[in-house]
C-alpha cells in the first residue's frame, strides 16, 4: 500500500475564507477575509473545523479499506491459482 498524505483547508466559521495570517507559533490566527481573531491560535482554528477533518478522516478510511480488500482478494487468487478445487467468483 501506498503512504497516504491529506490535506484539510482549514476555514473561517464566520465567513468560510481560507486565507490567515500566523505569528511565528501559531499561537495567534487572525482570518483576512472578515478580521476574526482566534485568540486560541491554531489549535483553535483547528477545534472550529473539526467536522470537516473527521469527514476527510473518514474518506480515507473507506479508501484504504478497499484498497485491503483488493489486495486480499489479489493474494488469495494469486495463491490458489491453478487449484481445481476452489474458485473465487
Amino acid at each position: 500500500m501506498k503512504n497516504k498524505n491529506i490535506t484539510v483547508p482549514l476555514s473561517c466559521p464566520t465567513c468560510g475564507g481560507l486565507a490567515f495570517d500566523f505569528n511565528e507559533d501559531r499561537s495567534y490566527v487572525k482570518c483576512t477575509t472578515c478580521d476574526r481573531e482566534y485568540v486560541g491560535g491554531y489549535d483553535e482554528l483547528v477545534e472550529f473545523n473539526q467536522d470537516g477533518i473527521n469527514s476527510a478522516l473518514d474518506n480515507i478510511k473507506q479508501e484504504i479499506g478497499l484498497e485491503i480488500k483488493q489486495e486480499i482478494e489479489k493474494s488469495f487468487k494469486n495463491a490458489f491459482k491453478g487449484n481445481k478445487f476452489i474458485k473465487f467468483k
